[in-house]
């Protein structure tokens, strides 16, 4: 996953831990040799485009806001087709009113329409206070969610370790991520739900408490489960 700062001052890209406090959670109630958080991409203003996510200052995100109400303008000016015409006009009047296009509710077809175009604020755009610097691996967590994803876990042993994934991704699809020979040789997922595993006091009280679901290539997961998965090797 890829972030892009468009007017943040203060933090450095690179490689950022998303610092989800539900992992230290499930690190206190199950043994592993280390913890590993989740991580993302963050880079420069350059590749928002590109980006999953933007984070904004204020400042940043009225930027961005105008850029697209420019590009918006001068696709009108040049009389595309009637269907293209009548989306610009909807996201001109969402963005005159300092809104973002993510916000302005369109249809999949609309969507269709202008997907193609250069335009930032049609991502995922969280704004960000000077104040959340300091605790930017926290504040992720946030931005993570506004992109789509979600985290799964799997713990116990070498590490305890958080995953991010898409929302509506299948098991099979979440151990991809891990490796691609999961994937391939996926036959279930053993899950525990993350209520399930801090209300039983840890993975092995929560299989006791038979709290482990069997869940096959179909099943979409859900954020914070706890999964092992069985696969041909």
């Amino acid at each position: 996953m890829k972030v892009a700062l468009v007017g943040v001052v203060g933090v450095p890209v690179g490689k950022h831990k998303v610092k989800d406090p539900r992992l230290d959670q499930a690190d206190q109630l199950v043994e592993a040799d280390k913890k590993t958080y989740a991580s993302v991409d963050v880079v420069g203003e350059e590749e928002a485009l590109t980006a999953d996510a933007i984070v904004a200052s204020p400042e940043g995100r009225f930027d961005l806001i105008v850029k697209d109400l420019e590009f918006v303008e001068t696709r009108l000016a040049r009389n595309p087709p009637a269907a293209e015409t009548a989306v610009l006009a909807k996201l001109k009047h969402c963005l005159e009113g300092e809104g973002l296009i993510a916000d302005a509710h369109l249809t999949p077809e609309e969507m269709q329409v202008v997907g193609a175009h250069a335009l930032y604020t049609i991502k995922p755009l969280v704004v960000m206070e000077p104040a959340d610097v300091e605790k930017f691996d926290e504040f992720l967590v946030r931005v993570v969610n506004a992109a789509g994803y979600i985290s799964f876990l799997t713990v116990g042993g070498p590490e305890n370790r958080a995953w991010l994934v898409r929302k509506g991704a299948t098991a099979p699809e979440a151990g991809g991520v891990i490796h691609t020979d999961i994937q391939k040789g996926f036959i279930r997922a053993e899950i525990i739900g993350f209520a399930d595993l801090v209300e039983a006091g840890g993975e092995t009280q929560a299989k006791r408490a038979n709290k482990v679901r069997l869940e096959t290539k179909v099943y979409l997961m859900q954020d914070f489960d706890v999964v092992n998965f069985r696969f041909n090797k």
